[in-house]
C-alpha cells in the first residue's frame, strides 16, 4: 500500500509520480477489487454477513495517517475465516 500511494523505491527514488493513487483506492485494490478480479466478490473483499471473515487489525488507520507513515503501521492481529491466526505480543 505504501509503495502504491507514495511511489517511492527502497532507495528513496520516486518512480512514476503520476501513477500514485489515494490510500482509499490502494486499500480497495487489495480488498474489494482483488476479490472481484478472482471472481470471489461474493465471498471475500469486504466485511459483510455470509462472507469469509478475513481481515487485519492495525495500530493506525492507513486512510488517516500521513501517506509516508503508512509503512510504519503495525499489524496487531490477523483473522482468517473468523479465527485469529496471528496476534502481536508485546
Amino acid at each position: 500500500m505504501y509503495s502504491t500511494v507514495n511511489r517511492i523505491s527502497r532507495s528513496g527514488d520516486v518512480i512514476g509520480p503520476d501513477e500514485r493513487i489515494s490510500p482509499y483506492d490502494a486499500l480497495r485494490s487489495i480488498t474489494i477489487w482483488a476479490a472481484y478480479q478472482y471472481f470471489e466478490e461474493n465471498s471475500k473483499g469486504s466485511i459483510k454477513e455470509d462472507k469469509l471473515a478475513d481481515f487485519v487489525i492495525l495500530d493506525n488507520n492507513p486512510l488517516k495517517v500521513d501517506p509516508k507513515k503508512i509503512i510504519d503501521i503495525k499489524v496487531l492481529e490477523t483473522i482468517k475465516e473468523g479465527k485469529t491466526v496471528f496476534k502481536f505480543a508485546n
